[in-house]
């Protein structure tokens, strides 16, 4: 995704939805079957499953007619919440299924730009403090 930098000014994701798509079309030839994006890293203040899932959403929803599919791959933003869940213990283990579960219907619900943001539950960036410090 076209995105600002760790410390630029914030882009809009209607921003960033217009610039990747463009960047896409300009670049990415018609008989590509598919493109996958992986979340990118965010400033820690910023929930980045969630900002990734509303940027698939938006993408998709201003652009449904694109020659190519465009999904997910993401790493931290698709697992941060599960794997802070978890924090390796037994007991947390249903929870985290749980709550990897959820995080991939939203980014099914992104790739057919339905995606609401807030309806999915996110260690947001609290996670982002516990993750760089433990489990990732």
């Amino acid at each position: 995704m076209v995105k600002n930098g760790l410390d630029g000014p914030r882009a809009t994701p209607e921003e960033i939805a217009t610039l990747t798509v463009q960047t896409l079309l300009r670049t990415v030839p018609a008989a590509m079957p598919g493109i996958f994006f992986l979340s990118g890293d965010t400033p820690l203040d910023v929930d980045n499953e969630e900002s990734a899932s509303i940027n698939l959403c938006t993408m998709n929803a201003l652009f449904p007619k694109l020659p190519w599919h465009l999904s997910f791959s993401y790493g931290k933003a698709l697992q941060k919440t599960c794997i802070v869940t978890w924090l390796g213990k037994d007991e947390n283990k249903a929870a985290a299924q749980q709550a990897l579960k959820n995080r991939c219907q939203a980014n099914t619900d992104a790739v057919f730009g339905k995606y609401k943001a807030g309806t999915c539950a996110s260690v947001g960036t609290d996670g982002n403090i516990k993750g760089a410090a433990g489990p990732y």
